[in-house]
């Protein structure tokens, strides 16, 4: 009876992992709206909607945020101090960002957004703390 119990028992799949991810915003220029950050796959990346995010009241230095419940695996930080409240990245006749914006690891933005590769990082079961700068222009 007792094995029994224990062969069923390792036939439940165990549950997923998740881990907490804090991220440090830097070069935050006033405290006007919010910051904003996602967590990325390869797959979401640049794209509008990642599942992973978190926002807080801008406030000009660093602002930290905790994202809770990231299954372990390798991701990319995007954030954008979004001034105006109104929930998107405002650009300039020219297509320049008019709010700041920055990718993990700092990674560079030369003519346009970096690769996935430069910005990712590893999330472990035992949780993963990140920090970069916002860039205006």
């Amino acid at each position: 009876m007792k094995r029994a119990i224990l062969m069923c028992l390792a036939a439940i799949p165990a549950p997923a992992w998740a881990a907490s991810v804090q991220v440090s915003v830097q070069g935050v220029r006033n405290d006007h709206g919010r910051v904003l950050v996602t967590l990325c796959t390869a797959a979401e990346f640049l794209r509008p909607h990642c599942a992973w995010k978190a926002s807080t009241p801008a406030a000009a230095g660093t602002v930290t945020l905790r994202i809770d419940g990231v299954p372990p695996g390798t991701y990319a930080a995007q954030a954008f101090h979004d001034e105006n409240e109104n929930g998107r990245l405002d650009r300039s006749l020219l297509g320049l960002p008019e709010e700041g914006m920055g990718f993990s690891n700092d990674a560079p933005m030369v003519f346009g957004p970096p690769r996935f590769d430069a910005a990712a990082f590893p999330v472990t079961q035992a949780g993963t703390t990140i920090g970069f700068r916002l860039r205006y222009w």
